[in-house]
């Protein structure tokens, strides 16, 4: 994974928008209704050779195939897995809880969104569809070279936060199995020559919906186990080859039950991935910057901050962006942050609020902020 230098790299979370005929086609995969797969694989395979070409052209260093081919960060993994088909069931965040007006139209959204809990023992049963989405990166990159290229992938605890264990007597054994079967897509990730980013909004979001009813206390040690999952499932790779994506929900919403970072950032940094990416930019986080105040950034790890907020069609002004980079490189060191967003443009298929063509505007803005920082930096 490279760090900044005299310029500060950019990057973001991992989705962004699909073109409106691929996400028909996710539409009608998700349904059970698509009968032409090989129509869905080219829309695919033509949607990631075009979004890395958009990614380059915006001037973005490190770039991902968008998550394209995925319906949702987390439960693409229903597709590729089996052991999942149980009842599907949706956990009301209890921020949400409060007002269900809005609530109803928040997630409205998400009715597309399916997940069916887990009910079986759990295998590949579609480990071509990881293969497949790293020949598309791949080819993408060899017509449009870029700094450096990263591919998403689930964390154990993030698909058991979405996708409910039925079958497995405890929590911890859920999520064992998970990573048992989940580190096969991490290792091929790696192995073709990409970072790979783990999703775990688990371990800041699953505060709010499956772990709502514990203790602070209780909760920090939820994230103990998750974090000791998730480094046994990446123990055979190397940390600087890996970043972590921690979230609170890529929602509009209230997320006055959000769990602080300060809460949970030290168990956080005991992950082995070498990069930590965190929103921080929305009216709920932005002010979380004075956490690195007191928190010792380790030698061996950066941050990825985000500073572009996903969840709203403001387009922030370039000299916004700078001056939130320089905040934490003034804490941290330019050297260890990378400029990011708070999350992804397109995280479930057809649920973000920003247009696309503004979701694009925002990240030149982005690139912008961070050539102006880099300046400022010397």
């Amino acid at each position: 994974m490279k760090r900044s230098g005299e310029k500060i790299l950019t990057t973001h979370t991992g989705s962004l928008p699909r073109p409106r005929d691929l996400l028909d086609l996710v539409d009608a995969k998700e349904k059970g209704d698509l009968l032409d797969l090989e129509r869905f694989d080219a829309s695919a395979r033509a949607a990631v050779a075009r979004i890395v070409e958009m990614q380059a052209d915006t001037g973005l260093d490190v770039v991902s195939d968008g998550e394209q081919s995925k319906p949702g960060y987390a439960t693409y993994a229903k597709d590729r897995l089996t052991g999942f088909e149980g009842e599907s069931t949706v956990r009301m965040q209890i921020d949400l809880e409060e007002f269900p007006e809005f609530s109803s139209q928040a997630t409205a959204r998400y009715q597309y969104v399916k997940r069916p809990a887990c009910n079986g023992p759990i295998t590949w049963k579609d480990f071509g569809a990881v293969q497949k989405d790293i020949v598309n990166l791949k080819s993408a990159i060899k017509e449009t070279p870029v700094e450096e290229a990263f591919m998403t992938a689930a964390s154990p605890g993030v698909i058991a936060l979405f996708l409910n264990n039925e079958y497995f007597p405890s929590e911890e054994d859920y999520l064992y199995a998970l990573a048992e079967v989940m580190r096969d897509e991490y290792r091929a990730i790696v192995e073709a020559g990409f970072v790979l980013q783990i999703d775990c909004p688990d371990l800041a979001m699953g505060r709010n919906s499956q772990f709502a009813h514990l203790s602070l206390e209780d909760f920090r040690k939820v994230v103990e186990l998750h974090v000791e999952v998730l480094n046994y499932a990446l123990e055979d790779i190397q940390p600087e080859q890996t970043r972590l994506h921690l979230c609170w929900g890529n929602r509009e919403g209230p997320h006055h039950y959000d769990i602080p970072i300060k809460d949970i950032i030290d168990l956080v940094l005991r992950a082995r991935p070498a990069a930590i990416s965190f929103p921080a930019s929305n009216p709920r986080h932005a002010h979380e910057w004075k956490v690195w105040r007191d928190v010792k950034l380790p030698d061996d790890k950066v941050i990825i901050p985000g500073v572009l907020d996903t969840t709203t069609n403001y387009v922030e002004h370039p000299e916004l962006v700078a001056e939130r980079i320089i905040r934490y490189a003034g804490l941290v060191g330019h050297e260890k942050v990378i400029a990011g967003t708070d999350c992804g443009f397109g995280t479930f298929a057809r649920t973000s609020r920003v247009d696309p063509k503004i979701a694009w505007l925002k990240l030149k803005s982005l690139v912008e902020g961070a050539r102006l920082a880099s300046e400022e930096l010397g």
